[in-house]
């Protein structure tokens, strides 16, 4: 169907864009809440409640932004070449040091990470979206993810490692904390903004895969949307991201507590073990890929959800009190973290397919804007989970040490949470009803549709709703 397979220079290329989305995404995961608890002296509650609402303000914007997107050919690429220099600047906004009390703090980090998070959506929409007009054969989608996947790794670790070791560096030359900070994200700030233009170069040689008459015909956005929710496997769709994505930004936004103060290590540490995190990327995403391809990505993602989950519990009995168990855990950790973002937005262009199906219609932009919105809430839950659980834990960021009790909770919640969360994303892959085979059907039977060529939709009822059947679908028994 269409241009399917591309050259390996256009997949790096494509692929390479990962790197604005991943560095940004995950220094402000991994250090936010913490640069405002430590640095800003933000009370813990009320960091978590800030994140929270940036994070949702951004989700909100994901169906805007999607179905504006698809409202034009062309626009996508457009747009995420006008968000990169905002992002870079919103983002480093919201590491900038400020004083004047609580209510000060409040409006100014919640406005900043709001502004960044509306860009940083203006260019992961279009973005994500692209992947699934430049081709449209299910193998080859794996293997671009697959492909991100890996280049991920390396900026997981820029994300993820750089900041803490900038700013130990620059402290040691008697540079502020604070300031500090400021000089580590405008350096991360720098590198997103440049993949973004190095992205934005790469798709303009790209010729995408576009139906006729595909564009979005109608500018009511809730029946849009409506229509997309309404797909059956959309429902198992939510529930394995939300479920993921909590247990992945309390995750990160743990790690450093738990480094800290159940390991009783240095803050630096935390380098090491996200060298041990990306080891899992590194390892783990060509197993994925792998097993997406030679079964398919959702019996991928059981396998490696689950034995991510059973680590975690083992980690749990262990006791996550020293470096190695740091690193192990870290390392087990990677594995669900490479299979999820290895696979995820593959999983998001199958229901384009299905869309266009049902419907009649491709929406890239809003498919892709609906997971990107859910991936956004369970990540905001995340983060305001963690700042009311370090509450609960009753933690104090002026004590050098914290209580037995701080400390053990601390340690739960990075195994035997996670691992509950984890474990129920497992159960929403498994009734997620999109196969490789049955996709195959779809697509052939798709394919047939648009030729005016009889079809037949037998074996596909798990994937379409036929209450939602497109004017002029006929049914499965009368195909043949």
């Amino acid at each position: 169907m269409g241009s399917d397979k591309l050259k390996f220079s256009q997949k790096l290329g494509y692929a390479s864009g990962i790197v604005s989305e991943s560095v940004l995404y995950n220094m402000f995961y991994t250090y936010f809440i913490i640069f405002l608890t430590d640095v800003a002296l933000v009370n813990p509650a009320l960091a978590g409640t800030i994140s929270l609402i940036s994070v949702l303000w951004d989700g909100i914007t994901d169906p805007l932004i999607g179905h504006y997107a698809d409202r034009k050919e062309g626009r996508k690429r457009k747009l995420l070449l006008f968000s990169a220099l905002p992002m870079a600047l919103f983002f480093i906004l919201s590491f900038f040091p400020v004083q004047g009390g609580a209510v000060r703090s409040f409006l100014f980090y919640t406005i900043s990470a709001m502004l960044f998070w509306l860009f940083y959506t203006m260019y992961t929409i279009p973005y994500y979206a692209l992947g699934a007009e430049i081709t449209q054969d299910y193998d080859e989608r794996t293997r671009i993810r697959g492909l991100s996947g890996f280049i991920n790794s390396f900026a997981i670790f820029i994300g993820c490692a750089l900041p803490t070791l900038l700013v130990g560096a620059l402290m040691g030359k008697g540079i502020s904390v604070a300031r500090s900070w400021s000089l580590s994200a405008g350096l991360v700030g720098l590198i997103g903004f440049s993949f973004v233009i190095i992205t934005w170069f790469s798709l303009r040689r790209i010729k995408l895969v576009k139906s006729p008459g595909s564009e979005v015909s109608h500018d009511n956005i809730l029946r849009n949307y409506m229509e997309i929710i309404r797909l059956k496997p959309f429902r198992y769709f939510v529930i394995y991201i939300v479920f993921y994505m909590v247990s992945s930004s309390i995750s990160q936004a743990n790690l450093l507590y738990l480094i800290q103060y159940r390991a009783g290590l240095d803050p630096d540490f935390i380098g090491f073990a996200l060298v041990a995190l990306i080891i899992g990327f590194l390892v783990f995403t060509p197993i994925t890929t792998r097993l997406g391809t030679k079964y398919d990505r959702r019996t991928a993602i059981m396998i490696m959800f689950s034995l991510s989950a059973a680590g975690m519990l083992v980690m749990k009995g262990i006791g996550v009190d020293s470096a190695a168990a740091v690193l192990a855990l870290s390392l087990i950790t990677g594995i669900s973290a490479a299979a999820f973002w290895g696979t995820f937005y593959s999983f998001a262009y199958d229901l384009v397919e299905i869309d266009e199906m049902v419907n009649g219609i491709r929406r890239e932009g809003a498919i892709t804007a609906l997971p990107q919105f859910l991936q956004k809430f369970g990540a905001a839950l995340g983060l305001w989970f963690e700042g009311l659980f370090l509450s609960a834990l009753g933690y104090n960021a002026s004590l050098p040490l914290q209580s037995p009790e701080t400390r053990l909770g601390i340690e739960s919640v990075s195994t035997i949470f996670l691992a509950g969360m984890t474990l129920i994303a497992v159960g929403a892959m498994y009734k997620y009803p999109v196969t490789k085979e049955r996709f195959l059907l779809l697509e052939r039977a798709l394919q047939k549709k648009k030729s005016g060529e009889v079809y037949s939709t037998e074996g596909l009822e798990d994937l379409i709703d036929t209450g939602n059947r497109a004017p002029g679908m006929p049914k499965a028994e009368n195909q043949l």
